[in-house]
């Protein structure tokens, strides 16, 4: 009997909808050699994460065994599994494989980050294969909602291995690679020992539909508007962006894409030629001598980014082009859970200006990239694997994809962030526990989601802020009473009087008090202080604040 073993560990992206990185291994228990597959990125939220920027996987795990990885092989181009590859590759420092389109992206996050484009390297299309290590692995083209996205086949000593990657089943995807059935046939022909799939429309009972079967709608909604038409949609969704492109110059307006990621993507299809050619465009300069009822813009911000092209509008101006009555706005997107309030609040301010706002509550002008449930099980059954392992989605998501696969009779287990599972056997076996988390990219500075600091911002916006200064003689005796500074705090409180009167007063009363043990000792005088500070305000204002004690002692 081997000695070795065949895991799969998910570090982000199983158990939520984001943060994608997964980890393949092969070799001896705890000496396995090592493939990442993904290094993505999820998004913060002014609730929960205020103030930080980008959310990653923690990859301590990884990093710990920096010398056993092999390669880091990016799917696609999304953020959420290319985006952390250039703040992350420094602690890893392992090539990585991509697809050209893919690899023009992920060379540029390199890039961003200071890290060498050039340790990114491009990879063909299956059956293009490449050897790493004890790991054969290519690239088999499947349908998403970005270019060129993939499905890695994973040959390995103990079996082969589909990793989906985000896929749909689209055979008309307009940009892009259709759904090849035979290829995956192909691909699955020597025998598959685990499928590894994507689980985000689990629930959804429906066919999932094409890209293509949206022309037509948009077509029409886009014509038969009297003003200025604006559309919304992932920038990421190049086949989505040429429709609403090809909409516009049918019903005989001018096109301008507005938002750099949007051009930024663009320009990226063509040049690596996933796109052979887009509608002709004109710059905002132009836009801005166009009549309206024969202008189109297409702009980033379908999930209500407060920089993005759509929520400046909705605020009054972008790049000199305004919104006005009798103008619509198209959301050609669905909103991601998490971003409704933003989203929301730009539909509104929409509606003060007189601007007409079409969003997708029935499929018209959206359809999804990922599979549904019957797309889902006809992939099970077109790669006939040995087990089935759900990722890519929450809890609730990768439970449900168990209980299909097994009502179909097939070995699944339920695998999330954390959980490392052996793939050797006739079944799947969890095998260990890894510690997994975040990490946020606040400002320039990675800190990990358990550092306290993003959960010390939350309580200052919850609470607000007090400030108490206090100057001690070289003799140990207060020169005057302390002084309060107040930050997002009620500047009077239930007795009419000003707040930082009331807690001056009281500090006074208290350091009148207070014997020569405490101030001695400035552990204890911070301690008290700080306590009848809070009970201050608490009295005045029925809050607690957070409280900082500033001591200067005259030496």
């Amino acid at each position: 009997m081997s000695t070795k073993r065949l895991i799969y560990l998910p570090l982000g992206g199983a158990g939520e909808i984001g943060m994608n990185c997964y980890v393949y291994g092969y070799g001896a228990p705890d000496a396995e050699r090592l493939i990442v597959v993904d290094l993505g990125v999820t998004f913060p939220d002014m609730d929960t994460t205020p103030g930080v920027d980008l959310i990653f996987p923690d990859v301590a795990w990884l990093e710990a065994r920096k010398n056993r990885i092999d390669g880091i092989f990016i799917t696609h181009a999304h953020e959420d599994h290319v985006g952390a590859l250039g703040h992350l590759w420094s602690r890893l420092e392992a090539p990585v494989y991509a697809r050209a389109f893919t690899a023009h992206h992920a060379r540029r996050k390199m890039e961003e980050q200071g890290a060498n484009p050039d340790k990114v390297q491009i990879m063909g299309a299956w059956p293009e294969m490449r050897q790493i290590g004890d790991f054969n692995i290519g690239f088999l083209p499947v349908s998403h909602s970005i270019p060129e996205s993939s499905a890695l086949v994973i040959e390995t000593p103990d079996g082969r291995v589909i990793h989906t990657g985000d896929f749909k089943i689209d055979h008309q995807p307009g940009v892009g690679e259709a759904f090849d059935r035979d290829l995956w046939a192909e691909a699955s022909k020597p025998g598959v020992k685990a499928l590894v799939c994507d689980s985000t429309n689990v629930f959804s009972g429906h066919e999932g539909r094409s890209e293509s079967s949206l022309a037509p709608e948009i077509q029409r909604l886009v014509a038969e508007q009297p003003g200025m038409v604006v559309a919304t949609t992932f920038a990421s969704n190049v086949a989505r962006v040429k429709t609403l492109a090809l909409a516009g110059i049918a019903a005989g307006r001018s096109v301008c894409l507005l938002g750099r990621a949007m051009r930024r993507m663009i320009e990226a299809s063509v040049e690596t030629g996933v796109l052979d050619s887009f509608p002709p465009t004109i710059s905002p300069d132009d836009a801005r001598d166009v009549p309206r009822e024969n202008l189109m813009l297409i702009v980033t911000g379908s999930q209500g980014e407060r920089r993005a092209a759509s929520a400046q509008l909705a605020r009054g101006k972008y790049m000199g082009l305004t919104m006005a009555d009798g103008d619509t706005f198209l959301f050609s997107s669905r909103t991601i859970p998490g971003n409704e309030r933003g989203v929301i609040s730009i539909m509104n301010q929409f509606s003060e200006q007189g601007v007409d706002v079409v969003e997708d509550t029935d499929g018209r002008y959206h359809v999804s990239g990922h599979a549904n449930r019957p797309d889902i099980l006809a992939m099970h059954e077109l790669v006939g694997p040995q087990m089935v392992i759900p990722m890519h989605g929450e809890h609730r998501h990768l439970r449900e994809h168990v209980k299909l696969a097994k009502s179909n009779g097939r070995a699944g287990i339920l695998a999330p962030n954390g959980t490392c599972v052996s793939l050797s056997g006739n079944k799947p076996e969890i095998v260990e526990y890894v510690d997994t988390g975040r990490v946020y990219l606040d400002g320039s500075v990675q800190v990990g989601a358990l550092d306290g600091i993003v959960r010390d911002r939350i309580r200052m916006a919850l609470n607000g802020h007090v400030v108490v200064t206090l100057i001690i003689d070289e003799d140990d005796t207060p020169l005057g009473d302390p002084w309060v500074e107040l930050m997002g705090l009620p500047a009077k409180g239930r007795s009419g009087s000003e707040l930082t009167e009331v807690m001056e007063a009281d500090l006074g009363q208290f350091m009148n008090r207070a014997d020569d043990r405490t101030l001695m000792d400035d552990d204890k005088l911070d301690e008290a202080l700080r306590r009848v500070s809070r009970q201050s305000a608490m009295d005045e204002i029925g809050r607690k604040p957070e409280v900082t004690i500033v001591i200067s002692r005259l030496n």
